[in-house]
């Protein structure tokens, strides 16, 4: 019999995580997960930890007139996901500002790193220029914000 795998989206204390299954719409004619593909999967992943806090972009958009941009990503590839594997997308806020996010992202697979990247959001009005982040979300992902030399060891350790 198959066991059925939790394909749920969760929070491991203040790391998130989005189990993501590699299909061959995301592989190249090798059956390698096509290198812009890992970004799809990161902004997977940071759409629905927006969403499990109760913060989802329609709504960022449609009543606060704000979107979120990416302002600066770095990504090291490490080893190649494959089709069919199963992978997860790590995502850990490091600083919540009043109008942009930094964050550290990993996809792995059986716990080990296949791609680290950092990025920076900044928070946009949909008109042109930048927003602030409104009070009560910014709390909510304050809450998430690594804060402590022990968070960041955790983190550290996954990578060696």
């Amino acid at each position: 019999m198959i066991e059925a795998i939790d394909m749920s989206p969760r929070f491991d204390g203040k790391t998130f995580v989005l189990p993501i299954r590699v299909y061959y719409e995301d592989t190249d004619a090798g059956g390698v997960v096509y290198y812009a593909n890992y970004l799809k999967f990161a902004e997977r992943a940071r759409t629905e930890m927006l969403r499990l806090l109760g913060i989802e972009n329609s709504i960022l958009q449609d009543r606060h007139g704000l979107a979120f941009v990416v302002r600066h990503i770095e990504v090291e590839y490490l080893s190649p996901a494959r089709l069919d594997d199963l992978v997860e997308v790590y995502l850990e806020l490091i600083r919540v500002g009043g109008a942009s996010l930094e964050g550290a992202q990993a996809i792995r697979k059986d716990g080990v790193d296949l791609i680290r990247m950092t990025i920076r959001l900044g928070c946009m009005k949909l008109g042109g220029g930048p927003g602030r982040l409104p009070d009560d979300i910014r709390k909510r992902l304050k809450a998430f914000e690594m804060d402590s030399e022990n968070d960041n060891d955790n983190r550290d350790s996954n990578n060696e």
